[in-house]
């Protein structure tokens, strides 16, 4: 019945008859109801009284008389009340009520088709509590989510150039954060907020991944980060130029080696593009073991050996190896080889050791870093990505150190 109240109060008929026996009621229309007590037995109810229609014929031009509907509403004090309009909470009900309708729908507008309808935002945020605790927020604010960097570690890690090189982009006042130009290194930048040109270009927002591979270097390669004919960024041609098309997206990765080899040694060598994992495994503070396999000219005595146990000075430095050890003879090997472990990490520290001890030095490979070892099987200019157990025994040493 309130159902039925409440429609004909807010959808009125388009055309009203006017009955003449109905009369426009002048007085107020509220009425208090009070119950008197039961009639008594010597009462007698009136006749009822027949309407009678009133046969004079209606204006036109009269305005229409609205219908009232009665209604019955309890007041704060208590008691019953008659009322020709809607209660206010349930003038407001039906509003809400509306108004919820025609956010739904528009919710349901902006979503693509298959989408499942959900609650407008305005009333989610009222209704239900948030996904996640503010402990566990803060949690991952302090310990997940990436904070602010540097400018030029940021311009690095999205391969512009090295660091050092992207500090002097940043000196020259070739880059820009937010419209400005910065000529700071050390300016903290969020690369999901900030806006960044370099040279006009904008910074994606996203970062390549970190990559790690194991190479076998090749005797006549330079370790550079430039992609020269013969670098070692070089032998990741092919990788590099199908990087597009398998990462779309992404831009394409820096590469560079960790450490340094001579151009006339071969052998392992690390190369990726995460500039804070190269620097913990090529610092000589992380006292990595590094070691090679010398081929030397002539033969190898006693004092040879004991000379490189006894070690040499290298920039300033007196550098004595972990482990000298003569190798036997390989049938078809007509030269002597010597395995030399070192953990200085100096530059040419091999080469003087060997030089240091009267020996001539035919060929020098680097055979392994830390506890991990160049696979057998992986032939000059090639690489293998390394796994997850491949780290913890290259930083093994290096996090014991650190």
């Amino acid at each position: 019945m309130a159902a039925a109240m409440a429609f004909a109060a807010f959808h009125p008929f388009p055309t009203l008859r006017r009955f003449p026996f109905l009369r426009r009621i002048s007085a107020a229309t509220e009425f208090n109801i009070s119950f008197g007590a039961a009639p008594s037995p010597d009462f007698k109810e009136a006749a009822p009284k027949t309407l009678v229609p009133d046969p004079s014929s209606p204006d036109p031009s009269a305005a229409p008389i609205p219908i009232l509907i009665p209604w019955i509403v309890r007041g704060e004090d208590g008691q019953l009340t008659l009322q020709s309009t809607p209660p206010a909470r349930f003038l407001q009900a039906m509003a809400e009520a509306k108004m919820a309708k025609k956010e739904k729908k528009k919710v349901d507008k902006k979503k693509p088709s298959g989408a499942t309808a959900t609650a407008p935002s305005s009333l989610a945020s009222t209704t239900s509590a948030p996904k996640y605790s503010k402990a566990a927020r803060r949690f991952y604010n302090q310990n997940i989510r990436e904070q602010p960097q540097r400018l030029s570690k940021v311009l690095a890690a999205a391969g512009v150039a090295s660091r050092r090189s992207c500090e002097e982009l940043i000196f020259e006042g070739k880059v820009t954060v937010n419209g400005s130009v910065c000529t700071s290194p050390q300016t903290r930048v969020d690369l999901a907020k900030d806006s960044i040109y370099v040279n006009g270009n904008r910074l994606s927002k996203k970062l390549p991944p970190k990559l790690y591979f194991a190479l076998n270097k090749p005797k006549g390669y330079i370790c550079s980060g430039a992609e020269d004919s013969k670098s070692v960024v070089s032998l990741f041609g092919d990788f590099l130029k199908s990087w597009s098309k398998s990462n779309p997206g992404l831009p394409k990765p820096r590469l560079f080696t960790v450490g340094r080899l001579d151009v006339a040694t071969t052998g392992l060598i690390i190369v990726t593009n995460d500039g804070d994992f190269a620097q913990r495994i090529s610092h000589p503070s992380s006292e990595l073991r590094k070691e090679y396999i010398a081929t030397v000219d002539g033969k190898i005595n006693r004092r040879h050996l004991g000379a490189l146990s006894e070690g040499t000075e290298v920039e300033g430095v007196h550098c004595i190896p972990d482990l000298v050890e003569l190798l036997a003879n390989q049938p078809d090997a007509s030269r002597p080889r010597l395995r030399i472990v070192v953990h200085d990490g100096r530059n040419h520290e091999v080469r003087e050791l060997v030089k240091n001890a009267g020996l001539q030095l035919y060929s020098l490979k680097r055979v392994g870093i830390g506890g991990f070892r160049l696979p057998s099987d992986l032939g000059l200019g090639k690489y293998v990505e390394l796994k997850q157990a491949d780290f913890k025994l290259l930083e093994g040493n290096a996090q014991k150190n650190t």
